[in-house]
């Protein structure tokens, strides 16, 4: 703690989340307009009333945002805690038992690693869509479409989000194998998931939580990209992709309602760049060598 709060820059970030994360749940309770209210007056601009301004239907951009920040949080949570299960899991298994499953386990890493990570996850989405297009049209509700659309973003962003956090883990782990403690630990009769539970995850879980920092900025902004494509959050759900490509239509030369893009995509950055630097902060205070 007192290395990390030497960053001032860390902890500013620290205390933004902080604040964003409660506005973010508390909105639906202050919020003086509901997201999807439908009013007389579209493409107004940022007054007392719309703080972000009003869309093409006279919705308020603000609310939008906020319940549009719940989703896209939503997911980058999500997927770093898939990147979190499957990652530290894959990696401490294959590099604890090293040898053949080893070799085998991180050739499928290398397997994934090779394909686009986007054009995977585009691929993948838009497969799970076809193989249930008849059953949710059936349906006929556009609320479970867009649920059924926001469980295959979780699958295809949760498909790539581990790889990395698995190499980490696994260098980790071969490194931590050899040492006397666990030697030690083997020696007494230990098998190989009590030393994993007990004595080797404990001691890598700083370079996960710093990594999984920076885990949750990258699923966002993927998210944000393919909402922005039109493949991820669809009406009447919104994220801040989604928000920002309804903004990008109505873009015309004759008039430019730049409030539209530059609310979703003033919010999207600052929290990405508060993301990015409470990681860094908190890579810095895990870092022993840098210590006193």
């Amino acid at each position: 703690w007192q290395r990390f709060r030497q960053n001032k820059l860390a902890v500013a970030s620290a205390w933004f989340l902080l604040f964003f994360v409660a506005l973010v749940v508390i909105w639906p309770s202050v919020a003086p307009h509901r997201p999807d209210a439908l009013s007389d007056a579209p493409f107004r601009p940022p007054s007392l009333r719309h703080w972000f301004g009003t869309d093409v239907h006279g919705r308020d951009v603000c609310s939008r945002v906020m319940y549009g920040a719940q989703i896209s949080l939503l997911v980058g949570i999500v997927g770093a805690g898939v990147s979190l299960v499957i990652g530290v899991s894959w990696g401490a298994t294959a590099g604890y038992l090293g040898g053949r499953v080893d070799n085998a386990l991180m050739r499928v890493v290398d397997i994934l690693y090779s394909l686009p990570s986007i054009i995977f996850v585009i691929v993948l989405i838009t497969t799970l869509e076809g193989a249930f297009k008849n059953r949710l049209e059936h349906t006929g509700s556009a609320t479970l479409a867009s649920s059924a659309r926001l469980l295959f973003l979780f699958v295809g962003l949760g498909a790539v989000s581990w790889l990395t956090m698995a190499r980490i883990v696994r260098g980790q782990v071969l490194s931590l194998r050899s040492q006397p403690f666990v030697e030690a630990s083997r020696a007494l009769g230990a098998g190989p998931i009590r030393i994993l539970r007990r004595h080797i995850i404990p001691n890598i879980i700083g370079v996960v939580i710093v990594y999984l920092t920076l885990t949750v900025p990258a699923i966002v902004l993927y998210e944000s990209f393919l909402s922005y494509l039109g493949l991820g959050i669809q009406p009447p759900m919104a994220s801040w992709g989604s928000l920002m490509a309804e903004g990008a239509e109505q873009i015309n030369p004759i008039r430019i309602y730049w409030w539209l893009i530059l609310f979703p995509g003033g919010v999207l950055v600052s929290t990405l760049l508060a993301l990015n630097f409470l990681g860094d902060g908190l890579r810095d205070a895990w870092d022993v060598r840098g210590g006193n």
